[in-house]
This record gives C-alpha cells, sequence and structure tokens, in this order.
C-alpha cells in the first residue's frame, strides 16, 4: 500500500521533470545559436559588446508585450520579488556574457567555455550550503563525468596558455552562469518565466548601455550585409537570430526548466549546449566533430543522465 501511494505521488513529481528536460534541451539548443550569429556580426565589424547590447535590446523589445500579459497586473508579485529581477539582468543576462566576452581576449574560446561551465559545480555548492542539498555520490560522479566529457568535446589540446586576467574574467562568467540557474529557480510562482526574463532583459539591456557610455565596453556596429551560412544577408538576420533564439527562447525556457528540475540538474543539462553548438557547425558549415568529441558528448550525456536518475531517488525518498 504504501509502495502503491509514493508511486502515484511520484508520477507528477516524473512527468514534470520530462517537461523539464525538454525545455532544457530546448534553451541549451537556441543559446548554441548564438556563435553562429555573433560570429557574423564580429566578422562584418561589430564589437562583442554592441553584439551583446544588440541580442538583449531586442529581446527585452519582444518579451515586452508577453511579459506585461503574463503579469496579468499581478505587479505586487514583481515588486516582491524585484532583488531576483535585479540580480537577474545583471548577473545572469548582462554580467555573465560580458566577463566571457573580456575572457576571450586573453585565453582560448575552448578554455574560456571550461572555466564558465564550472559554473555548474558553484551551483552545486550553492544548493548545499545555502539550502542544505547535500550532493549524493551519485550527482558527484555524475557531474565529474558530465565536466570531464565537457573538457574532451572543446578539445583543449594545444597549446593553450593560462592568462591570470583571462582566468579571472572566466571564473566572472562563471559566477554568472551560476546566477542564471540559481535565480531561474527563485521564487517560483511569484514571476512567470517571459516575465522574468522579459524584466532581466531590459535590466540588462540599460546596464550595458551604461557600462559603453562609460567608455569600458565598446559599442561599435556597422549596418551593412554579413555572411551568414556562406550567403550575405541583412544585418538584421543575424541580431533577429540572436535577441529570438539565443536570447527569447533561450531564457525563457531556461527559467521555465530550472523551476522544474532545480538549478542542480538544469545546469548539468545545460552542458548540452556545447553538444548542440558543434553538431550545428557539423550541419551548416560542414565542420565534422573529432572522434574525442564524440567520446566528450558521450560521456556529457552519461553524467547528466546519473544526475537526472540520483534527482529521481530524491524525490521518491522525500514523500515516502
Amino acid at each position: 500500500m504504501t509502495t502503491t501511494i509514493a508511486s502515484s505521488l511520484t508520477r507528477p513529481a516524473m512527468s514534470r521533470s520530462s517537461v523539464g528536460l525538454a525545455l532544457a534541451l530546448l534553451s541549451a539548443a537556441s543559446f548554441s545559436t548564438s556563435g553562429s550569429f555573433a560570429r557574423a556580426l564580429a566578422e562584418a565589424g561589430w564589437s562583442p559588446g554592441a553584439a551583446v547590447a544588440a541580442r538583449v535590446g531586442a529581446a527585452a523589445v519582444m518579451l515586452a508585450i508577453p511579459g506585461i500579459a503574463a503579469m496579468r497586473g499581478r505587479w505586487g508579485s514583481l515588486r516582491g520579488s524585484g532583488m531576483t529581477v535585479v540580480l537577474y539582468g545583471l548577473l545572469a543576462v548582462a554580467g555573465g556574457q560580458v566577463c566571457f566576452f573580456f575572457a576571450i581576449e586573453h585565453l582560448a574560446v575552448g578554455v574560456a567555455l571550461l572555466f564558465e561551465y564550472l559554473g555548474t559545480v558553484l551551483v552545486v555548492g550553492w544548493m548545499w550550503l545555502r539550502h542544505g542539498h547535500r550532493p549524493r555520490r551519485a550527482t558527484l560522479i555524475g557531474a565529474s563525468v558530465a565536466l570531464l566529457g565537457l573538457a574532451f568535446v572543446l578539445d583543449l589540446g594545444g597549446d593553450s596558455r593560462l592568462d591570470t586576467v583571462g582566468v579571472l574574467w572566466a571564473l566572472g562568467g562563471a559566477i554568472g552562469l551560476a546566477s542564471y540557474f540559481v535565480l531561474s529557480g527563485d521564487g517560483e510562482g511569484d514571476v512567470p518565466p517571459v516575465a522574468l526574463a522579459g524584466a532581466g532583459m531590459a535590466i540588462g539591456t540599460f546596464a550595458l548601455l551604461a557600462v559603453g557610455a562609460l567608455g569600458a565596453l565598446p559599442m561599435q556596429v556597422r549596418f551593412a550585409d554579413v555572411e551568414l551560412a556562406g550567403r550575405q544577408v541583412s544585418w538584421l538576420v543575424p541580431v533577429v537570430g540572436l535577441s529570438l533564439f539565443a536570447a527569447v527562447i533561450a531564457y525563457v525556457a531556461g527559467i521555465g526548466a530550472t523551476r522544474r528540475l532545480g538549478p542542480r540538474l538544469a545546469s548539468f543539462v545545460g552542458l548540452t549546449e556545447v553538444l548542440f553548438a558543434v553538431l550545428f557547425a557539423w550541419l551548416f558549415l560542414g565542420e565534422l566533430p573529432t572522434g574525442v568529441q564524440f567520446a566528450g558528448g558521450a560521456l556529457i550525456i552519461a553524467g547528466v543522465a546519473v544526475i537526472r536518475l540520483d534527482e529521481g531517488r530524491t524525490v521518491a525518498d522525500a514523500v515516502r
């Protein structure tokens, strides 16, 4: 009888987890498109700061009406979550991206990404210290396997020197990534995902423009045709791609996923972003993944699977 009751209670949780997993994969796939769109703008003369500002600014405009509609007049909940929204805009939206772009001025992209994705470890530590969610052995094993797979996918072989300034910027990016998952899961039910993403994008845009106005972040743009997927297209195409796919869909889906999976599991599912990036490079640019990258992808999937199974056991134990 007890087993039957526990099973019936865990079914909704598992269904919720399945939806969360689908949203997390959608978010990771959407985020992975940013590299192709951003590279097209960079090769056309756009500075990284300008590309990021255009990305989050256009996303804020796209999310304005849906965000207002989603609130349904419940502005008190938005004010009550004001600190979460502000931190989300400053850390999860603007801060993480700016830190990463500064990091890659001093480090190889693969090395900078590896440091940035240490944010998943920071999420585990935060959930332990702040909420008492001590990671079990299976979670630690899964995390180690997934991070090892990440190193393989990024293919870090070669002469990659470590610059102290670059490492510090990359660790700032890791804090931004961890903030994204922690804040996305905060205040469940208070602020709808589309409203949180929209408000965060607006705050992030103002922060980026302010830093640009102070001269700390170059804002160089060039309104000319750019090359994307081997074709000449308007500069608006990559800007819309960055804002719609790599911002609106990515952030809204990511918030929904984190509220269903929890920050810890969602952050490790987010590692699949690098797999999608490799896949898109293969499909659109003809860049065939190496055997090491294929092996790394298998390790990431295996590690995430172990963590998800361990999270499922935690839910089952909680309802017994």
